[in-house]
């Protein structure tokens, strides 16, 4: 069922703001130049490219019905995204159940799950390389063994990483005849040389994220957001200083007048030749916006990972890229990791999102905008994930969003203005969105209270959430809209009740 989008009576007021504010910024900016590289190595035996993959990866996806973000034509300082059409990929939900947090019930877990730790897909998903394995070996594999691993199961190595996060070696083979993704996992998983820990598909991902045309008339700025979660306010406490949040998303012009001095430092797993994606500029600039802008937090530092490469007008990533990005991101410090994107349940990445919550890392995640009949989107159903979910200017939930037991708070997701490359900036819409304002309120909560634990700052976002909807957690909002300053003063009384994380009996406010 196709889900009908409100729109906020100040939406004609909004879209007419962004072209007075882009064009008037394009004067202060002037003719920059943008960086079109994220500065970091290239890493792998062979080089990594955009992904192959097949068409549709989704509801919700780059390719979904819904049709979310499409670079589209651009006026003056002005990006304007043109939502497209593709058939709908399939989903399917295992069942599966895991241990979760205080506060919630258990939720559905990715494919693994149900088959004791295989890695073979469901049935019917499709979202991910036709033609590709990813497979963790151990790093004291010789590269003899390994090159006869090769040669007994026909693949060809395209790639192999190191992963800190795993203490292992994964592998990006090939298969060059037409044996199925499955047939060969299964035959991997079948050795019992000892050489194959695990494998799996190359899973596809998705930005989440919908713009919007956007006209070139007069207008006043709206950043609604910032009243909502009631960030004057939050600003006078902390301002998240030089916490480290790593975006791992497309590519982020780090020239944009926004961003000045906010890149700590980047890290490319595809084409440094490729431009900057309006999606990743966007997620940046809502979390650390400090110009014309008002970021949630403006004086925290952004660690750019870009893993997702342009197919077309959209952005994808694989299972691959977004494992080097969740690694290089914990091996540099990063608080706090964004992840504005999803896809199906993907055995490595839970690994590595374990091991890295497991150091204490924060991990936020966007639920996803595949609608209320969408089993649940990955990495935000992982258990180790703080799952995000969008509202718009009245509180009301933004109708593609996911639902689920696993969705812990709301943040603002619709009409969202944000930088887009070129100085440019967007309206934009999505749970992208609104992870990205969390990862920020996540830095406001660090800066102040630096010991926090993510179970703790899970538990906090949550108690002092502004609830919606049915009275308490509920499956459309979590918890409720994400509240920065009370988040904030519930760290004041002393560090012993901040962390906590028992969910107390929210009150309507």
């Amino acid at each position: 069922m196709r889900a009908t989008r409100r729109r906020p009576p100040f939406r004609p007021l909004l879209i007419a703001a962004v072209a007075a504010f882009s064009l008037a910024t394009l004067a202060d900016a002037g003719a920059q130049k943008m960086n079109t590289r994220g500065g970091g190595p290239n890493i792998g035996s062979v080089p990594s490219s955009a992904p192959r993959g097949p068409g549709p990866m989704g509801p919700g996806g780059d390719f979904g019905p819904r049709g979310p973000y499409y670079g589209g034509a651009v006026i003056p300082g002005v990006l304007m995204g043109f939502p497209n059409r593709a058939p709908p990929g399939r989903f399917i939900d295992d069942g599966s159940v895991n241990d979760n947090y205080p506060g919630q019930r258990p939720q559905q877990q990715g494919p693994s799950a149900r088959r004791g730790g295989s890695g073979v897909p469901p049935a019917n998903e499709r979202r991910m390389l036709p033609d590709e394995v990813v497979v963790q070996v151990p790093n004291t594999l010789t590269p003899q063994r390994l090159t006869a691993l090769e040669q007994r199961y026909n693949l060809t190595r395209l790639e192999q990483q190191s992963i800190q996060l795993s203490n292992s070696t994964m592998i990006r083979w090939r298969i060059p005849d037409r044996r199925s993704v499955s047939a060969v996992i299964r035959a991997l998983e079948a050795d019992t040389s000892g050489a194959i820990a695990f494998a799996q598909p190359n899973y596809l991902f998705a930005l989440q994220q919908q713009s919007e045309p956007a006209k070139a008339t007069e207008g006043n700025v709206v950043q609604y957001a910032l009243a909502k979660m009631r960030l004057a306010l939050a600003h006078k406490v902390t301002r998240g200083d030089n916490i480290l949040i790593a975006v791992i998303d497309s590519g982020i012009d780090v020239s944009h007048p926004e961003l000045a001095g906010v890149i700590a430092g980047s890290f490319d797993t595809l084409d440094p030749a490729e431009k900057p994606h309006a999606h990743g500029t966007g997620i940046a600039g809502l979390i650390a916006a400090r110009a014309r802008l008002t970021g949630v937090a403006p004086e925290a530092r952004i660690l750019a990972v870009r893993t997702f490469g342009a197919s077309g007008s959209s952005a994808q990533a694989t299972t691959f890229n977004i494992l080097k990005g969740l690694d290089w991101s914990a091996a540099n410090g990063a608080r706090i990791i964004n992840m504005s994107f999803a896809g199906p349940g993907d055995p490595a990445i839970s690994r590595s999102l374990a091991a890295a919550a497991k150091k204490g890392v924060v991990l936020i995640a966007a639920a996803g905008n595949a609608g209320a009949s969408s089993p649940p989107l990955y990495p935000a159903a992982d258990p180790n994930v703080i799952a995000v979910t969008a509202t718009d200017s009245q509180d009301k939930l933004f109708e593609p969003s996911n639902r689920g037991r696993h969705i812990a708070v709301a943040a603002p997701g619709v009409d969202i203005l944000s930088p887009a490359p070129d100085a440019g900036y967007q309206v934009t819409s999505g749970t992208s969105m609104s992870a990205a304002e969390v990862s920020g309120v996540v830095a406001l909560m660090l800066a102040r209270q630096p010991s926090l634990t993510p179970a703790a700052v899970r538990g906090i976002l949550m108690a002092t959430a502004k609830d919606l909807g049915p009275r308490g957690r509920d499956d459309q909002f979590g918890a409720g809209l994400a509240d920065a300053y009370q988040a904030l003063m519930a760290l004041e009384p002393s560090a012993a009740t901040a962390s906590q994380t028992t969910i107390p009996v929210m009150q309507k406010r």
